[in-house]
């Protein structure tokens, strides 16, 4: 009788607790926070679904070669890749690319990059810069030669002159016209030297 008791009561109570667990999901509250979650997880979801399309979840492209093109074949190229360009500087002037065409490019041709990526460019100036002639007058000749280049100029002939000073220099010229210490050429002129020959002038 006792144990038949026990049953009932245990039957019982999981009735009351089975009623009380319905009585609460049946709850607005209960509702509303479910909802909210329901909510959460989905915005959740769609903010990473969102970030991978955006960032094309580490898709990367090639970078394309940019040598010797203009900035605006350059826009194009970058923006048929989907990336943007920025552009650093002027390197000196080289006569083998066209003015202002692309000499250098960073990242590099071939290197792998993800979408919307700067490409940090440097352009051909549109001539060579001026540079000061030196005064290398009454300087020797190995003097003179390794002072003109380092400053970008070309040596062009070397024409001798009596006077008592050998392989000093006497005059400088440019395409036939003398110049003077002081005046400006552009990099890379090719200059004459008048030398002397070490001979007395009779």
């Amino acid at each position: 009788m006792q144990k038949r008791l026990s049953a009932r009561h245990r039957k019982a109570k999981k009735t009351q607790m089975n009623d009380i667990l319905i009585k609460i999901l049946k709850s607005t509250l209960v509702k509303n926070l479910l909802l909210a979650g329901l909510i959460l997880l989905v915005l959740v979801y769609g903010l990473l679904f969102w970030l991978r399309q955006s960032t094309h979840h580490g898709e990367k492209l090639p970078v394309p070669d940019l040598s010797k093109k203009t900035l605006s074949e350059v826009e194009k190229v970058l923006d048929a890749q989907g990336m943007r360009y920025v552009v650093m500087d002027s390197a000196n002037y080289n006569p083998d690319y066209p003015r202002f065409s692309v000499i250098d490019q960073t990242p590099k041709p071939g290197d792998f990059v993800k979408e919307n990526r700067k490409i940090y460019l440097t352009i051909n100036p549109s001539d060579f810069n001026d540079v000061t002639i030196p005064n290398i007058i009454q300087k020797t000749y190995r003097q003179a030669e390794p002072t003109l280049i380092s400053l970008g100029f070309l040596i062009g002939d070397t024409i001798y002159q009596p006077n008592l000073a050998r392989d000093v220099v006497l005059e400088i010229k440019f395409r036939n016209r003398k110049v003077n210490p002081g005046e400006k050429l552009k990099k890379n002129s090719r200059l004459d030297l008048i030398l002397g020959d070490g001979k007395k002038n009779f």
